[in-house]
């Protein structure tokens, strides 16, 4: 498959860019916020939902799926605050679960990048204007993220 690349500027093309970049993987030290060039840019790990959607697999086949290196870019950001990890963490792992806008004073408003265990990242922009790009090559991984699993 080809890489992918999105361009996103209103909240419905923030909506695909959300279920498209949903269960991806992300370090707090891959997360950086360009102030002076108004850019937020994350790199992280996403699973490849477009490709697990059509898999198909026979009676002793194992599933296999696909997670790519991916950068999420953010232009237009006037400020970004963090809450519920510690960016410092060179260990810490985050999956991001949603991205979400939230408008103030058209066309202005918040996006939130919601993570797993009630972590964010909260982006005060002037427009929507956003991108993600695939930057390498596929890996297989036999995980399908389940979010209809019972975690009791």
């Amino acid at each position: 498959m080809d890489r992918l690349r999105l361009l996103a500027v209103d909240p419905d093309d923030l909506a695909v860019l959300s279920a498209t970049c949903q269960d991806a993987v992300v370090h707090p030290k891959d997360c950086v916020h360009r102030s002076r060039q108004k850019q937020f840019v994350m790199e992280f790990n996403r699973f490849v939902w477009e490709s697990a959607q059509k898999r198909r697999f026979g009676l002793f086949s194992k599933p296999s799926y696909e997670r790519r290196r991916a950068v999420l870019h953010f232009d237009r950001v006037n400020e970004v605050k963090s809450t519920g990890f510690d960016g410092q963490d060179s260990d810490a792992v985050l999956v991001l679960l949603a991205i979400r806008f939230t408008p103030s004073q058209d066309p202005s408003g918040v996006i939130d990048l919601v993570f797993a265990g009630g972590a964010t990242i909260r982006l005060s922009v002037e427009v929507i204007e956003a991108q993600l790009t695939d930057i390498g090559g596929a890996w297989s991984t036999k995980f399908k993220p389940d979010h209809d699993r019972d975690p009791a």
